[in-house]
């Protein structure tokens, strides 16, 4: 026992070797044949079921580690696990959350038929197959979620793999669970350290007797744990430990995203088959690439520390290790659940700590990492390294980067922090592919709608996700309506308003108002456009937000259908959905999306932001679907202007009039705005609409369309350098635009910033469809506007100029409680 251990001198805690195991001819990683103390580190936690903690040398959970150091361990326990199975297949089960990296070295190394991990992190979409419990440890329940089940519960070995073996007890526990749910005639266990005494070894032999099983151990080496009276009184008496450091200055943060197949597992959550190696080490060389690239472009020279978070341990090893081997240095370690005792002291292993939010949604117990720094007196440690953080797309949520969560504690101690985000695979594609089913499974559901059946656009432009309610009664008086709404006795998508048709002469300024914007709205379509294929390519779908994004997402595809510089004509897939604010995104539209296209290539459109709410929506939206087990789609918003400064992708900033949002179903294809009834929408259908086909006279959704396709061509030339000045710019969403009205709230003394809607386009939604109470004007005879003052003064609208508006007008919806 190494008598420079701080818990050792201080608390008398003793680690004692016994034997030590090597099988084949491996690097001297480790060494040869390592003591019990090359492989632990006594340390503390605060916990009276078990004060005691055996950190580990090699594993890479609480110590940045050399990646070759904890690939070498694996192997080594990989090669005593063959030598016990012989020529037998098997089946690895690694225990979350310390071993799931280490439980897939070992599947690796032996070519397991299958491995699998616990779990403990509930995923929807993949039902729990089994589950057992773990007696001493802070999260105590393991689910089992393979997909499907079968790849689990076919009868080959089984060989369970955790970090050490302390008693026994939760491995006989979870071969006792296991047994019961799907018998199997030989277990092995497998481990870097065995830790127990006689008495727990007897107990493994009455246990397999009993099962009528053969139950094998492996080790790298054993020992024994000298634990002297009272050490839980003593270390529950020991200070609070001092957590999240902060340095003198803030340390920067930047994120990258690495591609992922769907239908490739990133880890053993779901299954890891032999058959998917071949594509696991091809992405995996992939992200290397991007890594290398993204390292050596924005922190040359500088080491590295990879941060796995939590099960999500193997692939981030396996990308550490390639760094390693492409000669930058590096070390690896994760983050944990586990809450463990952090002391400043030589000789003790856990120096400095860090508690944070669990970045994933609904997780309400803290998360920890330690040390999370370049290990003192090695190569490397010259430069404060720059600390890689790898994390699947549930855990790159908003706690992730708000006070308290990982970036904001780590770059508060002076760290500069890289977060690598990955989509990980679908379980139910993996589920589809296993089971011979396809890449995307097929779930029954209902089909879209097409013109001129619905609606008066072409079948090739758009396909609405949308039920058809036109037989329905919908249509209430504004002012009822209103009434209604306003008391919180019925949800304004609940029913529609009477579709407002204007008068002649309004009609009249729409046409002008098309043919005067024409090549300004080109413009912003061309520019939109391009800067979405820079950005994503045109591998890609269009969702427009039905119904307001709806001619906007058109008149995109129809600009992607022509060539554009070196770019190549595109076909894109375009689809209306329905967005409902305070009630979310159409899920049953989202599950009819993520079957037919890449979840992460559908692009969202709408034709304007107002003060953003809509673009919030659809971020949280998106968030709640994707953390029920839904996809994960990207709520990158694409807009033709965005007077609000609510998002990044658009075609302009300026505050214009839009002809789309001049008239209502007439220029949106004779389609009304969606519908989210509970007597008429089930849980399995598509949100609603109306097509109003007795107003085809009236219709100008197909020349709006044809006017702004036919100005292309004279605003091409100026595409290029509009979407190169908006890429080199600053697009970072400021909300200015909430701010304006919040402040337009207060002056007015209105209730609520829903009543307050900025812009031309909202403006006149008012007009046509609220019950308005005043207009807000910036200029009393500005252009945009001109149809506003026609609507305003046909509704006995009052007119207020407002010269430092934010917007060039806003409208203001009645209070009709008062």
């Amino acid at each position: 026992m190494r008598a420079d251990y701080w818990a050792t001198r201080t608390l008398g805690i003793e680690l004692h070797h016994r034997e030590c195991f090597r099988h084949g001819d491996l690097p001297d990683a480790l060494p040869a044949r390592p003591v019990i103390t090359d492989l632990l580190q006594p340390g503390l936690r605060k916990n009276p079921r078990r004060a005691h903690l055996l950190v580990s040398t090699v594993l890479g959970k609480h110590l940045p580690t050399d990646p070759l150091v904890v690939r070498d361990a694996g192997d080594r326990l990989g090669d005593l696990v063959r030598a016990v199975l012989g020529e037998l297949d098997a089946v690895v089960l690694g225990f979350a959350e310390t071993a799931t990296g280490l439980g897939h070295c070992v599947a690796a190394r032996i070519d397991a038929a299958c491995y699998l991990h616990s779990t403990r992190r509930t995923v929807p979409g993949a039902p729990v197959l089994t589950g057992f419990e773990e007696g001493h440890s802070h999260a105590t329940s393991h689910m089992l979620q393979p997909m499907p089940g079968d790849v689990f519960t076919a009868g080959l070995p089984l060989v369970l793999v955790d970090d050490e073996i302390s008693t026994g007890n939760t491995a006989l526990d979870a071969i006792a669970a296991l047994h019961e749910f799907a018998p199997r005639t030989h277990y092995v266990l497998a481990a870097l350290v065995d830790m127990r005494t006689d008495a727990d070894r007897a107990r493994f032999t009455e246990a397999a007797a009993e099962l009528g099983a053969r139950i094998d151990t492996v080790c790298l080496a054993t020992g024994s744990t000298v634990l002297p009276d009272g050490l839980v009184g003593s270390v529950l008496d020991l200070p609070e430990a001092r957590l999240n450091p902060v340095a003198g200055s803030r340390g920067g943060s930047a994120r990258i995203e690495l591609p992922w197949p769907q239908d490739v597992p990133e880890g053993g959550r779901h299954g890891f088959l032999r058959a998917d190696s071949a594509g696991f080490e091809q992405a995996t060389a992939v992200a290397a690439k991007i890594l290398r690239d993204e390292l050596a472009t924005e922190h040359a020279g500088r080491p590295v520390v990879v941060l796995a978070h939590e099960e999500l341990m193997y692939l981030p090893l396996c990308l550490a290790v390639a760094l390693a081997e492409s000669g930058i240095p590096v070390r690896y370690q994760t983050t944990t659940r586990s809450p463990a005792y952090v002391l400043d002291e030589p000789g003790y292993p856990l120096r400095r700590g860090f508690r944070f939010h669990a970045p994933e949604p609904g997780e309400e117990q803290p998360r920890f990492v330690y040390n999370a720094c370049w290990p003192e007196g090695q190569a490397g440690d010259a430069l404060d390294p720059v600390l890689l953080f790898v994390v699947d797309t549930p855990g790159d949520s908003a706690a992730l980067y708000a006070p308290g969560g990982l970036v904001d504690v780590l770059t508060a101690a002076g760290s500069e922090v890289l977060v690598a985000v990955l989509s990980g695979a679908d379980p139910r594609v993996l589920a589809a592919a296993r089971t011979g089913a396809g890449t995307r499974p097929e779930v029954a559901g209902p089909a879209p709608l097409y013109g001129p059946q619905f609606g008066s656009y072409a079948r090739d432009d758009v396909a609405w996700l949308l039920k058809d309610l036109s037989e329905a009664e919908l249509e209430a008086d504004l002012a009822y309506r209103e009434q209604r709404i306003q008391a919180g006795i019925a949800h304004y998508a609940e029913s529609l308003p009477i579709e407002y048709q204007p008068d002649a002469a309004y009609r009249e300024l729409f046409d002008r108002v098309l043919a005067d914007s024409a090549e300004r709205l080109a413009l912003a379509v061309g520019t939109v456009a391009e800067l979405i294929v820079a950005e994503r390519g045109t591998d890609i779908a269009l969702a427009s937000l039905a119904r307001a994004g709806t001619p906007i997402g058109i008149l995109i595809r129809r600009w992607l259908a022509t060539g554009h510089g070196t770019r190549p004509a595109a076909d894109i897939p375009h689809y209306a959905v329905s967005i409902v604010r305070d009630r979310g995104i159409d899920t049953v539209a989202l599950d009819y999306l993520s079957r037919q296209h890449d979840p992460g290539a559908v692009v969202f459109v709408d034709g304007w932001t107002g003060k953003g709410a809509i673009a919030k929506e659809l971020t949280e939206a998106l968030d709640a679907y994707h953390a029920a087990g839904g996809a994960r789609f990207d709520d990158d918003l694409a807009v033709l202007a965005d007077p609000g400064h609510c998002v990044r992708t658009y075609g302009t900033r300026d505050d214009f009039l839009i002809a789309s949002a001049c008239l209502n179903s007439t220029v949106s294809g004779l389609v009304s705005r969606t519908v989210l009834n509970r007597d008429l929408i089930g849980p399995d259908d598509f949100h609603g609409a109306k097509f109003y086909a007795e107003l085809a006279a009236e219709d100008v959704s197909g020349r709006l369309i044809d006017t702004v396709t036919a100005a292309f061509e004279t605003v091409r030339p100026r595409v290029s350098a509009q979407v190169a000045q908006l890429r080199a710019a600053d697009r970072t969403p400021t909300w200015a635009g909430w701010a304006s009205v919040e402040q337009v709230r207060t002056d007015y003394g209105i209730g609520s910033v829903n009543f307050v809607k900025p812009g031309v386009g909202e403006t006149t939604r008012v007009l046509l469809r609220r019950v308005p109470w005043r207009v807000l004007v910036r200029e009393p005879d500005a252009p945009e506007h001109a149809h506003i003052r026609l609507l305003a003064q046909a509704r006995g609208v009052p007119v207020e100029v407002v010269p430092d508006l934010a917007y060039s007008c806003m409208g203001l919806i009645k209070d009709v409680r008062r």
